[in-house]
This record gives C-alpha cells, sequence and structure tokens, in this order.
C-alpha cells in the first residue's frame, strides 16, 4: 500500500526528520518473505570481504553522519534459514564506501553492527556509497547465527552502469529498491545455510 504524507505531517518535519518519517512509515508494513527463499532452497551467495573489513564495530543501526550530503538509503530485510524460518539475534554488520568512494580504516564511519528481532528483521539507516576505481556501488555485509558458521557477502544496487564491468557483481545479490521521498528505501532477505 503506498504512503500518502499530509500537508501537516510534511511541513512539521525538517528536511532530514521528513525523509526519515517517510521510510518510517514505509517500512512500518509487515515485512513479506523473500521471494529467493524457499523451503530447502540455496542459501544467500558468499562473497570476499574485500581489504576495508574491521573488527569490532559499533553496535548501531543509524551510520548516517550529521556532515553528510548523501543521498540517505533505509536498508532492511530479514534474515531466514534455508527452511525459511526467521533467525532472530542474528548478527547483521554492515560496512561501505562514503560520499566519495573512500572507507574510513581509522574510525568507524559507515560501519555498524546490528542483532535481528524475534521474527529476524533487520534496518540500518544509512547513504548511498560513492562508487571508486573499478567496482559498482555496493554494501559489505557479515551476518552470522547465535553459534551458527559465518556469511560474508556484498549486496549491490539495480540498474547502475557499472554492474557489467565488476568482476565481483552477481544478480542474485540485488537488492530491491525503492523511491522513498528524497531517500532510497532497499530491501534484501538473506537465507543463511541452515535449517
Amino acid at each position: 500500500m503506498p504512503f500518502h504524507p499530509t500537508r501537516r505531517r510534511l511541513l512539521a518535519a525538517s528536511a532530514l526528520g521528513a525523509a526519515h518519517l517517510v521510510l518510517d512509515d514505509a517500512f512500518a508494513q509487515p515485512l513479506a518473505p523473500t521471494p529467493q527463499c524457499h523451503d530447502g532452497g540455496a542459501p544467500t551467495i558468499r562473497e570476499t570481504e574485500g581489504p576495508y573489513f574491521k573488527p569490532s564495530s559499533p553496535q548501531r543501526a543509524d551510520l548516517v553522519e550529521p556532515e553528510g550530503k548523501a543521498r540517505l538509503v533505509e536498508l532492511s530485510g530479514q534474515v531466514f534459514t534455508r527452511s525459511c524460518r526467521p533467525v532472530g539475534q542474528a548478527l547483521v554488520d554492515l560496512w561501505h564506501a562514503d560520499e566519495r568512494g573512500q572507507y574510513d580504516n581509522a574510525g568507524f564511519r559507515y560501519r555498524g553492527h546490528s542483532f535481528t528481532d524475534e521474527e529476524g528483521r533487520y534496518r540500518f539507516r544509512t547513504i548511498l556509497p560513492a562508487l571508486y576505481t573499478g567496482r559498482t556501488r555496493h554494501y559489505h555485509v557479515k551476518v552470522q547465527a547465535p553459534r551458527q558458521n559465518l556469511l560474508t557477502t556484498q549486496l549491490y544496487f539495480p540498474d547502475e552502469p557499472m554492474n557489467r564491468r565488476d568482476g565481483l557483481f552477481r544478480r542474485e545479490l540485488l537488492m530491491r529498491v525503492a523511491e522513498a521521498g528524497d531517500a532510497l528505501a532497499a530491501r534484501f532477505d538473506f537465507v543463511l545455510d541452515m535449517r
């Protein structure tokens, strides 16, 4: 069901607040199971973590920097088993390039982790990363259910011209992306290799 904000709600919110309000209402709807999750189906594809992973990211779901000017993205989804059962308390660790295509290796800008709720849901508020030489736009992610093996992968944006030229790009790792006011709403559901 599309969200239609009222004039009063939009005028009452600041520019950043309005984008966040639209995103919150857009994601207030129940999350449907991923089309990729079929009972006994294949787990989410693994990919390299790349050279910029940094352990011990802060536990936070809002990665937006106060001085940032990049387009906002709300990334959400669920974590499932191969039998499509939601995985609660799964670790979801996210990191990516900034609006200039650079990674913060000294600190933790655009790095953070959170844990799924009892329905396996996760959500991050972040930005659209910039391109850098040789790579298309992407997010890096590690997902781990309690006491299970770690999944390391990358997520990609649809309709990016660089997707065709990036040797790591995998169509199976495309997020579903929609406009949400001035921001983007991105969705990806992970399927872990466990029953």
